[in-house]
């Protein structure tokens, strides 16, 4: 790897400009001089652009503009020694020593390993000291290739990927915790855009700054683009805070879930690590402070990925789906009732036409509740209308990360086209996620690495998965879920057929919280209304009986965890059933998945128990509602609305009595206590 900087590719004491532009240039230009590049203005422009979203300069002098461009051939280093310095944006003033990395886009493992530690001995004062006494070109490339050698290590299988300098620093900061004898256990995941230098200078000042603070055990992740190692689970679990100094989403981030966290860019990482400690151990202390959100690490993610079970996996990507489309389902639910209040039940009628020929100085003949109410009414139709294709994308893309996004939200979106509904968008998900990660295994040539995530994956996969769901897979599945629906409607045609009906809705919209049983029931009971009229009420009566049942599980979880025994509960949990109360009055069920993720078999079968209550009372009460969203916020459009109320607060007293009395078997307060470690994340809503 010695060749991955030349003296060619050094100047020392060369006025290359009076700015940073300037001087990234000439570098550039110099790569390209020596073969390393094909387009100057091309590397330029991507150093140019990653310069621009965040200032590359660091405190002590230096300064690291570098880029993944297409334009490179090879990894390079380009070295200056400027005199006088230019402004990089340091907070202590000028760089006078300057690393171009340019990295190809589609760059090996082994080589990014390589810049990384160059990027990690740039911490080390004896590296840039030596820097700056060179006397030669050849001096200043034989103390870079003497600080980057010691990296040069085969890469990592792919049974193991991980960068090997991330590695070495991970053992490293390993041995470290096995000897420490300090109180405050502290975790640290660095990343940044490029994922070559700032990840693993920060990685290592916060690893030195840990070492200095009295009280602290730190260990560090650093997420590089060559890959990396991930912590073992039992350093995460034992740890009391978090620190996610990271410019990107931090890759498995439901390992931390339910720990403090506290929350900055990379480059803060390097430039006060001590503060950040600092206030990491403030946050551990700290009952309120924030946390990572996701499913409790002890809850069903305490196993590392590579040992889990298929079912925990096929659990994992699904939950991952669904924990993305919480935020569509709770925004776009809403606004659809916001709207229903706004306008009337009606709304729906005519709310697209509403929106598009009329406005604010041009009211339609509602007036101005009618149309606020439908742009409120279109806007959550809008957001509802996404969630399969979110649930299909981030499926997808737990499975094989980024690349396996746009196969898995097209995927979605031909289950949609296909009326497969929520089990066509699992499926399609799953089929794009797995054929992206298939994809990306492939040893590409070097030229064609780079378009592979970005171009090649997306392509193929989008083409490959959403084919199958067209070709065999749509119309089985829609078939299926036409089946379900003619099946549940020919319940309805008694009395006694109804009250079971609304048993059976009760049952499966609390089966899986917001999940596709869930759905089935609740596409079952939205698409009847369409057929309803002055002499058919049994869509109303479904209804309302689905809207019911699926209010109860959120509901009863709040009511146990806030009033009824609130010592059975971890704090978290408490702060998710203070949450619990709003969603569950709006009609969003996945309210109660935290809980039913972190306890699953005492929150479904109790939750089940009460919604099949529910719907069979409201069956028995003749309750109809003409609005298909909406919860106690749709008050209107429900009649009787006691019956409606009775129903849920039936329901929702005998879903929490049972949660409590389960709570009681096989469950201690010092369950509860040690299970504040890890908590069940709150709902994203």
């Amino acid at each position: 790897m010695s060749d991955i900087i030349t003296p060619e590719l050094v100047s020392l004491d060369v006025p290359l400009g009076t700015d940073k532009q300037s001087v990234i240039r000439a570098l550039a230009e110099r790569v390209v001089a020596q073969g390393r590049a094909t387009s100057a203005e091309e590397l330029f422009d991507d150093a140019w652009a990653r310069e621009q979203k965040d200032e590359t300069g660091l405190p002590g002098g230096i300064g690291i503009p570098h880029a993944r461009s297409v334009s490179v051939t090879e990894p390079t280093l380009a070295f200056a020694r400027l005199t006088p310095g230019v402004d990089f944006g340091a907070p202590d003033g000028p760089a006078d020593i300057v690393f171009l990395i340019a990295a190809p886009a589609g760059a090996d493992e082994a080589h990014l390993a390589v810049l990384s530690q160059l990027a990690r001995s740039l911490m080390k004062p004896e590296f840039t000291g030596g820097l700056r006494d060179a006397a030669t070109p050849a001096d200043a490339v034989r103390i870079i290739t003497d600080a980057i050698t010691p990296a040069s290590t085969p890469a990592p299988t792919a049974a193991a990927p991980a960068a090997a300098a991330g590695a070495a620093a991970t053992t490293r900061a390993e041995a470290r915790t096995a000897t420490a004898t300090k109180t405050t256990k502290i975790v640290a995941v660095t990343a940044c855009a490029t994922g070559i230098a700032h990840t693993f200078m920060a990685a290592d000042a916060l690893t030195n700054a840990g070492l200095e603070t009295d009280g602290v055990e730190l260990v560090v992740e650093p997420q590089g683009s060559s890959g990396y190692k991930a912590l073992p689970q039992s350093v995460i679990d034992d740890a009391d805070a978090v620190i996610f100094a990271v410019d990107v989403d931090v890759r498995e981030p439901q390992r931390f879930a339910g720990k403090p966290v506290v929350r900055a860019g990379v480059k803060r990482g390097i430039e006060q690590p001590t503060q950040l400690i600092a206030e990491a151990v403030a946050a551990a202390a700290n009952p309120n402070a924030a946390r990572v959100a996701g499913l409790a690490a002890g809850a069903s993610d305490a196993t590392p990925v590579a040992q889990q079970s298929v079912g925990r996996r096929i659990q994992r990507w699904l939950l991952t789906g669904v924990s993305y489309m919480i935020p569509f389902v709770a925004g776009g639910g809403l606004l659809i009732a916001l709207g229903f209040l706004l306008g009337g039940y009606q709304v729906t009628d005519d709310a697209a036409n509403v929106i598009i020929q009329n406005s604010l100085w041009d009211l339609p003949a509602g007036g101005l509740g009618q149309y606020l109410g439908s742009v409120a009414f279109m806007i959550g139709a809008t957001s509802m209308g996404f969630i399969v294709a979110v649930l299909a994308g981030f499926i997808a893309y737990a499975i094989a990360d980024r690349p396996g996004i746009a196969p898995g939200f097209v995927a979605g979106a031909v289950a949609v086209l296909m009326n497969a509904g929520f089990i066509g968008g699992i499926i399609g998900g799953l089929l794009a996620g797995f054929i992206a990660w298939w994809l990306g295994r492939f040893d590409a040539p070097r030229w064609l690495r780079g378009l592979m995530p970005v171009v090649i994956v997306p392509f193929l996969g989008s083409i490959f998965a959403s084919g199958l769901m067209i070709l065999f897979l749509g119309r089985p599945i829609a078939a299926l879920m036409a089946a379900l629906t003619e099946g549940l409607t020919s319940l309805a045609a008694s009395s006694a057929g109804a009250i079971v009906l609304g048993v059976i809705l009760g049952l499966m919209m609390c089966f899986d919280l917001g999940g596709p049983v869930n759905k089935v029931a609740y596409v079952f009971a939205t698409t009847g209304l369409a057929a309803a009229t002055q002499t058919n009420t049994a869509p109303y009566l479904i209804m309302a009986a689905v809207m019911a049942a699926g209010m109860v599980p959120p509901l009863a979880m709040a009511l146990a965890s806030t009033l009824l025994a609130r010592q059975k509960f971890t704090p978290v949990e408490r702060e998710n059933g203070a949450a619990a109360w709003l969603l569950g009055a709006s009609f969003i069920s996945e309210g109660a998945i935290p809980f039913a993720a972190a306890d699953p078999l005492r929150v479904i079968p109790a939750s089940m128990v009460g919604g099949a209550i529910t719907g069979g009372l409201s069956m028995l009460l003749s309750v109809q509602s003409f609005a298909p969203h909406g919860g106690i916020f749709v008050f209107f459009a429900i009649n009787p609305f006691w019956g409606f109320a009775l129903a849920i607060v039936a329901g929702t007293v005998v879903t929490a009595l049972i949660v409590v009395a389960l709570k009681g078997i096989g469950r201690s307060t010092k369950d509860a206590v040690v299970a504040e470690a890890a908590p069940a994340a709150s709902v994203a809503a």
